[in-house]
């Protein structure tokens, strides 16, 4: 079953709860008045805190998000358009952990 679209305007948190912004190539499609969100669009993480338990503690944030699914059959200019049910890992940190995807638009759907 398909489910809805990312968007730029989305809120998706790392799971150290800091802000996951995306900036997206694609400004030809549009939900909610904003792009779309494909794979390989840039997913940064904002402020991480996490660090790994060392005297002293050793900063570790998450970067970035990197998605390992997509949707299968919409594609946007060619690239799979990204689901609020795609998995995704926040590299940077140790070990690498899936972002958690708050709210996005809740009009389109993809499969």
């Amino acid at each position: 079953m398909g489910d809805f679209l990312q968007h730029v305007g989305m809120t998706a948190m790392c799971p150290h709860s800091s802000a996951v912004n995306v900036s997206s190539t694609n400004m030809r499609v549009k939900v909610m008045g904003q792009p779309v969100a494909c794979l390989g669009d840039i997913f940064m993480v904002a402020g991480c805190p996490n660090s790994l338990p060392t005297v002293p503690p050793t900063p570790q944030p998450c970067l970035t998000v990197q998605w390992t699914t997509s949707a299968l059959r919409v594609k946007i200019m060619g690239r799979p358009a990204l689901l609020k049910s795609s998995i995704g890992l926040c590299m940077g940190s140790v070990p690498p952990a899936p972002p958690s995807i708050q709210m996005t638009q809740t009009r389109v759907k993809g499969v």
